[in-house]
């Protein structure tokens, strides 16, 4: 009876004291859990401490740090610490912007109805402003460009319009800049992309575009026939001129060579009586009668049925009668020498003029080239002068 007693109390005390081996495992075990868990949240909110106070800006933006809803600074680009988990930073793109300007009709100066439609080239260029200024500086100048560009159009007219873009360019640039400098945005560049105006207006352009160039067609008709004309005419005046001036040159030529052979065959002429005279001054009135003796044979042996005699006959017969001793007496004729001529009638070079010699001749004919020349150079600057074209 004893030893069984004995058995069940150590039975039960091996029991009670696995219980509490068993509490204290599980007691540990909860601890080291604990641990587990408690080093996890820490190392968790360290880790977000440091995402939430860590901001990195890249080279192209700038950012706003903002702290319990109070602007602080602007972050510059790179690594930058703000206070964990109360902060807030918003990042701008610093970037040349492109935003389109949807299409839009406007009405114009000259109530054309047009579609109008632009790109704008926009840059931050103060982050506080553009954060704080305006909630949507996009938008806001999208907006604004728009009514701009309704305003600017709506005082042109359509041919303006179509014609001056650049111009449209750079007022509603300067318009936009103005207006976004308070947001911190600047307007680099304005185009607009298309102007196209309503159906019924492109209609209307195209017949009027029809209309002009007939228009011209038949003005650049009517001018080169006009000009046709007139270089007919002008091409005819000179051909007249030119025929006029040949002839004159011409005429003068031939005037010119008749003088100069009148002048040669006088002086020829001139020549053989100065000769003949000087050659007969010393012969007496019988040797004067045997000569027209002589010359009236040669008369007679012509085959003339009529002699004119340049003297008077009976004279000459009286000469020969006397020659052949008809008459009582022939006076004797006493020989003249070249100073009784020289006395009689004067100096025989002096009254006939000098003979042109070939040099002469040569330089007479070498200015009448000259002056011929230059009444053909005056006669073509009177073309030029008059704008004659050339035939």
């Amino acid at each position: 009876m004893g030893h069984i007693r004995s058995s069940l109390i150590t039975s039960r005390a091996h029991t009670v004291i696995g219980g509490l081996a068993d509490t204290i495992c599980k007691v540990i075990e909860m601890h080291v859990a604990l641990v587990i868990t408690l080093a996890v949240l820490v190392i968790f909110v360290i880790l977000v401490c440091v995402a939430s106070g860590v901001k990195i800006v890249q080279p192209y933006e700038q950012a706003i740090y903002m702290r319990l809803g109070k602007f602080v600074r602007v972050l510059n680009q790179g690594l930058n610490f703000v206070c964990p988990l109360i902060n807030q930073v918003v990042k701008l793109d610093l970037r040349t912007e492109v935003l389109d300007v949807p299409k839009q009709e406007v009405i114009t100066k000259d109530n054309s109805p047009v579609n109008v439609d632009a790109v704008i080239y926009i840059k931050v260029t103060d982050p506080k402003n553009a954060f704080f200024e305006v909630t949507n500086y996009r938008l806001a100048t999208v907006n604004l460009a728009q009514t701009t560009l309704r305003s600017v159009i709506g005082q042109m007219e359509l041919d303006q319009i179509l014609s001056s873009r650049e111009a449209i360019n750079v007022q509603l640039r300067d318009t936009l800049d103005e207006n976004t400098d308070k947001w911190g945005v600047r307007v680099e560049t304005v185009e607009i992309k298309e102007v196209d105006p309503a159906a019924r207006v492109k209609n209307s352009m195209e017949e009027q575009t029809s209309a002009e160039r007939k228009r011209r067609a038949a003005i650049l008709e009517a001018d080169g026939l006009k000009r046709a004309a007139i270089m007919e005419a002008e091409g005819k005046k000179k051909s007249a001129i030119l025929i006029a001036e040949g002839e004159r040159q011409s005429m003068i030529l031939k005037a010119e060579g008749q003088r100069m052979a009148t002048i040669l065959e006088s002086q020829g002429e001139a020549q053989k009586l100065r000769i003949l005279s000087v050659g007969a001054a010393t012969m007496d009135a019988k040797a004067l009668s045997v000569l027209s003796m002589d010359t009236i044979k040669s008369v007679g042996e012509g085959e003339s049925s009529k002699i004119f005699f340049p003297m008077e006959v009976t004279r000459l017969i009286n000469g020969i009668s006397d020659y052949m001793g008809a008459a009582n007496t022939v006076p004797d004729r006493q020989v003249s020498d070249v100073d009784s001529i020289r006395q009689a009638v004067g100096d025989p070079d002096e009254i006939l003029g000098p003979i042109p010699t070939r040099e002469d001749m040569l330089r007479e004919t070498e200015k009448f080239k000259e002056s011929l020349e230059e009444d053909i150079e005056e006669s073509d600057a009177i073309v030029e002068a008059n704008h004659l074209p050339e035939v």
